[in-house]
């Protein structure tokens, strides 16, 4: 089951809601998922803290909202639950679509499973677009975060600088360029390094084809065009781009 936290995450807008809106998104999220009967101010505390949130003073807000006209809570013996037309609303609003928690999941996952991921700047702005259904932006970010990653995983090791240098030798003789510090990959364009890895053997052809292909999805989206990035775009860039690039390349 997904945890509070996730859910948190990945429920469009919750970090900027009032603290009631993130009070019944909690709530709903205690009842459709963690299929709780109902909640005092205790257990609601904590799962506000639980979601990085201080929480706000439950014997004045749960009261309050049981009280309103038409209520928002409905008061029993054991604690509070949600009044059915909020329930049914949130229901819809909230169900939420299981691919954008699992991608999400993915993003925020990943420093766990590359721990020496240095690219959290970049990450942090993919997670942010993707949160917020900016797909365009995040098809931008996420290639940014994994060509930064390839850059920085060629760079980590002096055996691939090695044969960086020699893949950009062959390819691009002309150049006469000599990779030593991490600046001096910006004198390549993406698709000559995506080339010069081919050719050194860093990458293989299906590595290769995949950062290829994503990079013109990139430079479809960054460039201004009325094509639509859809949320099945986004999806697809961050899953192949993580599963297939960044995961591999440790």
């Amino acid at each position: 089951m997904i945890s509070i936290s996730d859910f948190a995450g990945s429920a469009p807008g919750f970090y900027r809601n009032s603290a009631v809106d993130q009070l019944l998104a909690l709530a709903w999220f205690i009842e459709a998922k963690q299929q709780r009967q109902s909640f005092d101010g205790a257990y609601m505390r904590q799962c506000f803290r639980d979601v990085g949130i201080e929480p706000p003073d439950m014997s004045v807000y749960l009261p309050r909202l049981a009280s309103k006209k038409p209520p928002q809570l409905v008061k029993e013996k054991g604690g509070y639950r949600l009044a059915g037309s909020v329930r049914r609303s949130l229901d819809t609003r909230l169900g939420g679509d299981p691919t954008i928690i699992a991608v999400a999941k993915t993003l925020t996952d990943l420093p766990q499973q590359v721990p020496d991921l240095e690219e959290r700047e970049f990450l942090t702005e993919a997670l942010n677009c993707y949160r917020v259904r900016a797909y365009r932006a995040t098809i931008i970010m996420a290639w940014n975060l994994t060509y930064d990653h390839l850059v920085r995983w060629v760079f980590a090791e002096a055996g691939r600088l090695a044969d960086m240098n020699k893949g950009i030798a062959g390819k691009y003789p002309k150049k006469g360029l000599v990779l030593a510090r991490h600046e001096d990959a910006d004198e390549l364009k993406e698709s000559e390094f995506l080339e010069a890895a081919r050719t050194g053997g860093l990458l293989d052809k299906n590595t290769t084809q995949i950062l290829k292909e994503k990079l013109g999805r990139r430079n479809m989206a960054a460039h201004p065009s009325r094509v639509t990035i859809t949320q099945h775009s986004a999806d697809e860039m961050i899953m192949d781009l993580v599963t297939n690039v960044i995961l591999k390349l440790v």
